[in-house]
């Protein structure tokens, strides 16, 4: 089964990692084992600390949910070695019959060409009009007739070539063979075997009969092949010999990646028309053909949204993947879906008590690293239990998963907000846990940090202040704000680009050079998101 991704906002913080790892393993220990985790973004110091503590390893990394070659149920026939004998690749048509074209792949597995219905059906008119078998491994023609070597010349020849001829009475000398590039079918006629190694011709091919000794050994340079086969229909079937690699279509093949959008494929399909495209790998390696058919029901990749329910916020291509679950504690944003689905969002401080108490609804406890971890994300979100956005729930929740793992919630909180951004680029601190938002026509940005000393910070203030005006500029926001929220002064100091009078309304200060102190504000979500909210709602 494909699975279920559990994934959190762009840019996530622990909360985010740490509530996606913990549903998608209450979901998974319930039975239902497609549940993933997964991550938008990079995972912050702050989180890594938590991840490490508690022995657990990053969600996996997805960068989109569009849907994708690989999610198509496409064709998945043989692979077909160029050296192989168009009897072969017959018989694989036969045994998929709603198989139009095989792909045809180099000895690394890389694409060849592409071999369709029409291409043997065209090369067998032609072999028939000429009659002709043209430089044809030797093994090639003993594995469609069923042969057996007779002679030393055949153990010494490789290839042979030759008009193909069934060898007819003597009394027909206008219709006897006579030149050596023949490759002459016979049965139990004795003269017409020695009038063929007479002349030395490409090969003897003999049908359900046997040959002298004498004639065996006759010294000759004719190739002679035994079969269990018809002179008609062993003359039908010689020419199957022939390697699928001379007759396949080579040249302008449109072939599809598996990572490739179904829209672009789609474009393209309905622009050539072919009847297949070969699929290939991040290798260039063969891997399936695809077919028209295989557009009109793509499957649809599966996610549960965590800690968000913005689009803005949200991983890219999600309008297009299947949406089962919502477990948040945000504000409702603009997120559509086709089907009802669940919807659990409540006003608590953590995703991470949500789903503790999920836990305890399914009568399940989580294991002790799981707890801690779960823990760790409650302090994190909660700044240590002092944003306006933490309840008792979520105190209550945080004391009980820290008896599960036998921690100090003190020590944890401490622990988690040491992460230094000292050594970081200016870029990487303001993306760390870095959110947009679209209120009445205004584009608007919000980073935050939380330390436990801000003045790190602070003392790069205009290289923060040049790289915001930079984006801000680039990507069309009005204001873009970066929180320092500091656990030991309780309070936010803000570093901004946009119009002082807005930070000047929205939290009643005087700002001064780009910058204010908010105190008491710990909150994005309830402090500063809901002012700028009322100043321009």
């Amino acid at each position: 089964m494909d699975p279920i991704y559990v994934t959190g906002h762009r840019n996530p913080d622990t909360d985010s990692i740490v509530a996606a790892i913990a549903y998608a393993a209450l979901r998974n220990a319930c039975g239902e084992r497609e549940y993933e985790a997964a991550c938008l973004g990079q995972v912050s110091d702050e989180t890594q600390i938590v991840l490490d503590r508690f022995g657990f390893q990053a969600p996996k990394r997805i960068t989109n949910l569009y849907n994708q070659v690989q999610d198509l149920d496409f064709d998945t026939p043989p692979i077909l070695s160029r050296g192989v004998t168009m009897g072969r690749a017959w018989a694989e048509f036969q045994e998929y019959p709603a198989i139009t074209a095989v792909p045809v792949a180099k000895e690394d597995g890389t694409l060849y060409g592409i071999l369709s219905r029409t291409d043997i059906a065209n090369y067998n008119m032609s072999q028939i009009a000429s009659g002709i078998l043209e430089e044809v491994p030797l093994f090639n023609v003993l594995s469609v007739l069923e042969g057996k070597i007779l002679n030393e010349a055949g153990e010494t020849t490789d290839v042979i070539s030759g008009e193909v001829t069934i060898a007819l009475p003597q009394s027909r000398e206008n219709l006897l063979f006579s030149k050596p590039e023949t490759i002459v079918l016979c049965g139990h006629q004795p003269d017409m075997i020695r009038r063929a190694l007479e002349h030395n011709v490409s090969c003897l091919v003999l049908c359900q009969a046997e040959i002298s000794q004498e004639l065996r050994t006759l010294p000759t340079k004719t190739v002679i092949i035994s079969t269990p086969l018809d002179a008609y229909r062993a003359a039908r079937l010689i020419f199957q010999s022939t390697p699928v690699g001379r007759i396949c279509n080579t040249e302008g093949i449109i072939r599809f990646h598996l990572d490739q959008r179904v829209d672009d494929v789609r474009d393209l399909v309905l622009k050539y028309r072919h009847p297949s495209y070969p699929i290939v790998d991040k290798d260039e390696k063969v891997v399936g053909i695809l077919t028209r058919y295989h557009l009109l029901r793509p499957r649809r990749k599966r996610v549960v949204l965590v800690d968000h329910n913005e689009a803005s916020q949200s991983v890219p291509g999600l309008e297009e993947a299947e949406l089962l679950e919502i477990i948040d504690h945000h504000r409702l944003a603009d997120i559509q879906t086709a089907n009802p689905i669940y919807v659990r969002n409540e006003p608590v401080g953590s995703t991470n008590t949500i789903i503790a108490e999920m836990f305890q609804d399914r009568g399940l406890m989580p294991s002790a690293e799981l707890a801690g971890m779960m823990a760790a994300a409650i302090l994190s979100d909660t700044v240590m239990f002092k944003s306006p956005t933490c309840t008792s729930r979520d105190i209550r929740t945080a004391e009980r998963m820290a008896r599960i793992a036998n921690v100090s919630l003190e020590e944890l909180g401490r622990s988690i907000f040491s992460a230094s951004v000292e050594n970081k680029s200016a870029r990487e601190v303001l993306f760390t846990d870095y959110k947009e938002f679209h209120i009445a026509g205004h584009g608007l940005a919000v980073s935050q940090i939380t330390c436990v000393d801000s003045s790190g910070v602070m003392n790069r203030k205009e290289e923060f202040l040049a790289l915001m005006a930079t984006e801000a500029k680039n990507r069309g926001f009005a204001l873009m704000v970066l929180m320092l929220t500091d656990v030991l002064k309780e309070g936010t100091q803000i570093l901004y680009v946009g119009d002082d009078d807005a930070i000047r309304q929205a939290f009643n200060v005087t700002p001064k050079d780009n910058t204010a102190f908010l105190p008491h504000v710990m909150s994005r979500k309830k402090q500063v998101i809901p002012m700028l909210s009322d100043l321009w709602g």
